[in-house]
């Protein structure tokens, strides 16, 4: 509590209120016993924070902060109905006060049709509250194949009354990476016998598993070895593409560690799993939410498979956001997530230093996807990819998540580096901004800890490019205080990508 009275005139005292607002890494066992003590406060917690008698709240996370504050996030129902876009989150601080982060504020009537239209084969009956006035709906989860081979899990929300389909999205998230290696590491394995096998015990449980070409949802063959020597750095050794998903997942865990103090994706200490080489030429990577796994293609010719270290982070960091905030993967919530990635994967790849794959702001510059060695995605200047946005509008939300994602990039950039030309780690940038106004950066380090914070504590499954500035500005005032330089640039650089 003292650091709520600390003024951040000061870098003592900044670094104090830091501390005081950074999460604490909680154990598994103390994690499911505060979400019991969450449930079995739920009713009360309902009531002080204003919803109706049909209301109720179901505990999915908590997350403590050192000063004391305790960050709830709850599912909603209505009259038993899972309300989607119902998701808030419950701050309480160590005097006891509550207030709560909705993802929607809108009533829901009583008096609304429930269900006068049969029901989609297959679907469960809802409460969509998402946008516009909550409807009692219908969601149908259709399953398939997209254009490029990736696995299909398109969510359709259609109104109870009408029939009429109000919203969908993609459950599969996906993403591209590279297929450069990260030069000799070192693996988490597991000895049984006189075999080892890809089982990272240090890193929850994490293993990689062998597709062999498939594209069920079976989980495959885990990767086995006699001697403990995995792979030749060659595309043709099958272990190759499994030593860099491997590793990449070891990474990425140990940031989400050491920076976040976050226990794992879920928080909970048990680890997702990599399948790699799935399909023919696939030329992609996705994370699953269903299998909870992560799954890599070999890319062109077989012989580009997608396991570099960004993408590793990046499809882990889907998980992430899928077990904090829930970003619906569509529209401008869609784009938030895909960012969300793109942002933990460039950390991720900053934070392990390799030689061999030194962090940078571009995404995927490795994969050399369109032949010409350019990288995915920048984001310095998102639009140099010919898709990407580079500042929001009111059209952002209806391109491709990949492309929506970069008004948050170039955001993470410009909040990290600052605005205007400049060289980092040999690679040549120049950010500009919406308005030709400047940006000074905070550093790296302080942008993705901001981000954290907005997403696990503050951002809901519908929030916007709006919603993302109010969050990010309220986990800096949390972190940083909200008269400091971070507060300001973090307004800044919002203002720069034209989001005010």
């Amino acid at each position: 509590m003292v650091v709520l009275a600390v003024q951040s005139g000061s870098a003592n005292a900044a670094a104090e209120r830091e501390a005081g607002a950074t999460a604490l890494t909680l154990s598994t066992t103390a994690r499911a016993q505060a979400i019991s003590a969450a449930q079995t406060e739920a009713a009360g917690t309902a009531r002080a924070i204003g919803l109706s008698d049909q209301e109720r709240l179901v505990a999915r996370d908590v997350i403590k902060d050192a000063d004391g504050t305790v960050h709830t996030r709850y599912e909603r129902t209505y009259a038993g109905l899972p309300v989607l876009g119902g998701d808030l989150v419950v701050h309480q601080k160590k005097d006891g006060s509550r207030k709560a982060t909705k993802g929607t504020e809108a009533r829901i009537a009583p008096s609304a049709a429930r269900s006068p239209k049969a029901a989609p084969a297959g679907s469960r009956q809802v409460v969509w509250a998402a946008s516009g006035t909550p409807v009692f709906a219908y969601e149908a989860v259709v399953t398939g194949t997209q254009p490029d081979g990736t696995p299909s899990e398109r969510h359709v929300i259609t109104d109870a009354a009408t029939g009429a389909e109000i919203y969908s999205y993609e459950a599969i998230d996906t993403g591209t990476g590279t297929s450069e290696y990260s030069g000799p590491v070192t693996l988490g394995t597991t000895l049984s016998g006189s075999t080892y096998s890809l089982a990272d015990a240090g890193r929850g449980g994490h293993k990689t598993y062998d597709l062999n070409g498939a594209t069920s949802t079976a989980t495959g063959t885990l990767f086995t070895d006699a001697d403990d020597k995995w792979g030749d750095g060659s595309p043709t050794n099958r272990q190759t593409a499994a030593v860099d998903a491997h590793y990449g997942a070891a990474v990425t865990w140990d940031f989400y560690r050491a920076e976040l103090g976050r226990n794992g994706i879920a928080g909970d200490g048990k680890a997702a799993y990599s399948r790699v080489h799935y399909g023919n030429a696939y030329v992609n990577a996705f994370w699953s939410d269903s299998c909870f796994c992560m799954t890599y293609g070999d890319g062109a010719n077989n012989l580009k498979p997608l396991t570099s270290l960004d993408v590793a982070g990046h499809e882990m960091s889907h998980g992430l956001t899928a077990a904090t905030a829930k970003l619906n993967y569509s529209r401008e919530s869609g784009g938030l997530n895909e960012a969300t990635s793109d942002i933990f994967g460039t950390s991720v790849e900053f934070f392990a230093n390799n030689s061999s794959d030194i962090g940078d702001y571009l995404i995927g510059e490795k994969i050399d996807i369109r032949g010409n060695g350019t990288p995915l995605r920048y984001m310095d200047k998102p639009s140099k990819d010919g898709a990407s946005a580079d500042y929001w509008s009111k059209t952002v939300g209806r391109l491709d998540v990949h492309n929506s994602s970069g008004v948050a990039n170039h955001f993470f950039y410009l909040l990290s580096e600052g605005s205007g030309a400049k060289t980092i780690n040999g690679v040549s940038y120049s950010s500009p901004t919406y308005d030709g106004s400047t940006v000074t950066g905070i550093g790296r380090t302080k942008a993705y800890k901001i981000w954290y914070k907005a997403l696990s504590t503050y951002m809901t499954s519908t929030t916007d490019y709006a919603g993302a500035r109010t969050a990010t500005l309220q986990a800096t005032a949390d972190l940083y205080g909200s008269t400091g330089t971070e507060y300001q640039q973090v307004a800044a650089a919002w203002k720069g990508v034209n989001v005010n």
